[in-house]
C-alpha cells in the first residue's frame, strides 16, 4: 500500500488565484485609512478570565458554607459540582462585554441546584447536620449574590485592561456591515477588540463610499498574513455564518488552528436560525457570542489507537512479503533497497516516506520495479510510518511540499487539510480525485472527512479502498 499520486496543478493556472466561491467580485472601493499597530504591551490576557470566573465560584461556595456553618466536607463536595454546572451553562465562557447583573439569574439557579443536592446528601448521611428551611434559602441567596460581586470585580478589572490594551481583530463579512462594526468597534474601545482589518465577503459597498477610519480591505491571502504578522491578530468576528460561505470557512480554520479567538457577531450569532436571547452580549448593539468548537483536535487519541491496531496487524500478517520483496530489490536493483520521499505531514511538519526502490537513479523500472508498482506492493513500507505517527491509514493525500504551497496560495481551503496526519488513502481518493486540476474538489472532501471523523467512517473508507485499485504511484 501507498500513498495515490499527487495532483499536478493545471496547466492554465494563473500566477494568482482566482476569487474564491462565494464571493462575488467587488469594484474598486477608495483605499481605507492607514491603520496604526497597537501600542506595546501585553494584550487582554482572556484565557485567564476563565480561571478568575472559576476562583470566584469556589470562594463564593466557600463563604455561604461559612455562612450555615455545614464544614469542610460539604464544601469539598459541593464545589466541583456548582464548577460543572456552571461550565455546562457557560458561564466561564463570557462575552465581549459581559455584565454581573445579566449572570445572576443563571447564578442563582445553579447555586439552588448545587444546594438542594447537597443538604439532600447531608440529610442522608448526617442527619443532625440537615440544613432548615431558613439556612437553605440562605445559603443559595449567599453564594449568588457572592459570586455575582465577585464576577462584577472581575469583569470591571477585564474592561480596564481591555480599554488600555485592546486585541487587535479582523472582521470576516460583508463589507457594508463589517464598516458598521468597526466603527462601533473604534468608537467604543472598552470592548476590548481594535479593528485592524477588513476580510469582505459578497457584495461590495457602493463605489464612493466614505472609508474614514475604517480598517483597510485584505482581499488576498498574502494581505491577510501580512495583517496577522504586522498586527498579532488575536481575534476574528464573523458577520456572516462561516459555514455559508466556502472562503469563510476556510477562514476560520485558519483561526482556529492559529490559536484566534473567534467570535459570531450579527447575522452569525444567531442558533439555528432563531435570533439570540435577551441576555445575550453584544457590540454596541451586535448580537455577539464565542465560537463553540465541537471538538478541539478531531481524531486524536482514538484514531491513533485504530492506525497503530490496524497498522500492526497489517506489519505482521505481510512480514514475510515484505522480506521477499526486499531481498528481490536488493538482488535485481543494487543496495538502497528503500527510498524516502519527502513530504508534509500533519501542521506541515515534514517527514520522509518509506518505498522500496523500483530503479537506479537515471534509469527506468526494470520488470521488478513494475510489477511492484502495479501491485501497490513498493507501498508495504510505509506501515512503518504509520506506526512513527508519521502517516496514518486514512487521511488527505500526503503531498510534496513545493506543491502544497503552490495549491495553498490558489485554494482557500487546502492548508486546512494539514489539521490531520496523511493516509495511505483517503475520502477524496475513493472518490476518485486525483489530478490536479480537481484540487480545490479533493480540499472540500479533505475537510469534509475531517471535520466528521470518527473510527466507523475510517473502517469504510478502508473497505472501500480495498475494493478498488486506488493505491496509485507516485514520482520519485
Amino acid at each position: 500500500m501507498t500513498a495515490e499520486r499527487a495532483d499536478a496543478p493545471p496547466a492554465h493556472a494563473g500566477r494568482h488565484a482566482r476569487p474564491p466561491a462565494g464571493a462575488l467580485p467587488r469594484p474598486a472601493t477608495p483605499a481605507a485609512a492607514p491603520v496604526t499597530p497597537a501600542p506595546p504591551g501585553r494584550a487582554v490576557p482572556r484565557r485567564a478570565v476563565p480561571v478568575l470566573l472559576a476562583a470566584a465560584d469556589a470562594l463564593a461556595t466557600a463563604g455561604a458554607t461559612l455562612l450555615v456553618d455545614t464544614g469542610p466536607a460539604l464544601l469539598a463536595g459541593l464545589v466541583p459540582v456548582l464548577l460543572l454546572l456552571n461550565s455546562r451553562a457557560g458561564l466561564y465562557r463570557p462575552g465581549p462585554a459581559p455584565a454581573a447583573l445579566d449572570e445572576v439569574a443563571p447564578l442563582l439557579g445553579r447555586a439552588a441546584a448545587g444546594w438542594c443536592a447537597a443538604g439532600a446528601a447531608l440529610a442522608a448521611l448526617h442527619p443532625g447536620l440537615a440544613l432548615g428551611p431558613v439556612a437553605l434559602p440562605a445559603a443559595v441567596a449567599a453564594q449568588a449574590a457572592l459570586a455575582a460581586t465577585a464576577r462584577a470585580v472581575v469583569y470591571r478589572a477585564r474592561r480596564a485592561t481591555a480599554r488600555r490594551r485592546p486585541r487587535s481583530t479582523l472582521l470576516v463579512g460583508p463589507e457594508p456591515v463589517a464598516r458598521q462594526l468597526a466603527a462601533a468597534l473604534l468608537a467604543h474601545p472598552e470592548y476590548g477588540l481594535r479593528p485592524v482589518g477588513l476580510v469582505p465577503t459578497g457584495p461590495a459597498a457602493p463605489q464612493g463610499a466614505p472609508a474614514g477610519t475604517a480598517p483597510p480591505l485584505l482581499r488576498s491571502s498574502d494581505a491577510l498574513t501580512r495583517a496577522v504578522i504586522r498586527y498579532t491578530v488575536r481575534d476574528a468576528v464573523f458577520l456572516l455564518p462561516p459555514e455559508s460561505d466556502p472562503y469563510a470557512a476556510a477562514l476560520l480554520r485558519r483561526f482556529l488552528g492559529q490559536g484566534t479567538a473567534v467570535w459570531l457577531a450579527g447575522a452569525a450569532a444567531a442558533r439555528d436560525g432563531r435570533p439570540p436571547g435577551p441576555g445575550a452580549g453584544h457590540l454596541w448593539g451586535f448580537a455577539c457570542r464565542p465560537w463553540e468548537a465541537g471538538r478541539a483536535r478531531p481524531g486524536g487519541p482514538a484514531k491513533r489507537a485504530l492506525d497503530l491496531v490496524l497498522a500492526s496487524a497489517a506489519l505482521l500478517l505481510t512480514l514475510p512479503l515484505l522480506l521477499g520483496c526486499a531481498l528481490a530489490v536488493r538482488l535485481v536493483v543494487g543496495p538502497g533497497v528503500f527510498c524516502r520521499l519527502p513530504r508534509l505531514g500533519q501542521d506541515g511538519r515534514r517527514c520522509a516516506l518509506l518505498r522500496f526502490r523500483i530503479a537506479r537513479p537515471g534509469t527506468p523500472p526494470g520488470g521488478l520495479g513494475r510489477w511492484l508498482r502495479r501491485t501497490s506492493l513498493d507501498g508495504l513500507p510505509q506501515l512503518w510510518n504509520v506506526l512513527r505517527g508519521e502517516l496514518s491509514l486514512v487521511g488527505p493525500h500526503p503531498e510534496r511540499p513545493s506543491r502544497a504551497a503552490e495549491f495553498a496560495r490558489r485554494h482557500p481551503g487546502y492548508a486546512a487539510r494539514h489539521r490531520m496526519p496523511p493516509g495511505l488513502t483517503g475520502l477524496a481518493q475513493v472518490h476518485g480525485l486525483r489530478d490536479g486540476a480537481r484540487t480545490e474538489e479533493r480540499a472540500r472532501l479533505d475537510n469534509l472527512y475531517i471535520d466528521g471523523w470518527s473510527p466507523g467512517g475510517d473502517l469504510r473508507i478502508l473497505l472501500r479502498a480495498a475494493a478498488r485499485p486506488l493505491f496509485r504511484r507516485e514520482d520519485g
